[in-house]
């Protein structure tokens, strides 16, 4: 995570905005008025995704019994029909 204030982020946002998309990098801007949080659309698509599953108790729970199954007796990722 990169901590910055906002005339610094002002003066350099395409770097700012570039290292977030490019690099994953989280920018978090710092105001007299609070923080901004900088992230890619890809980072922030993920975000809502696991949001989203996580709000299903079906899907969560399932989450949660995979996790106690050992890696052997899974099924092969080419094999999953998504």
């Amino acid at each position: 995570m990169t901590n910055t204030n906002i005339t610094n982020f002002r003066k350099n946002l395409f770097d700012y905005i570039n290292r977030a998309v490019e690099l994953g990098d989280v920018i978090n801007v710092n105001t007299k008025g609070g923080n901004a949080v900088v992230i890619s659309e890809e980072d922030y698509n993920g975000m809502i995704e696991t949001l989203y599953l996580s709000s299903d108790p079906k899907v969560k729970k399932e989450i949660s019994d995979g996790l106690s199954v050992p890696l052997d007796e899974c099924v092969p990722e080419s094999e999953v029909e998504w």
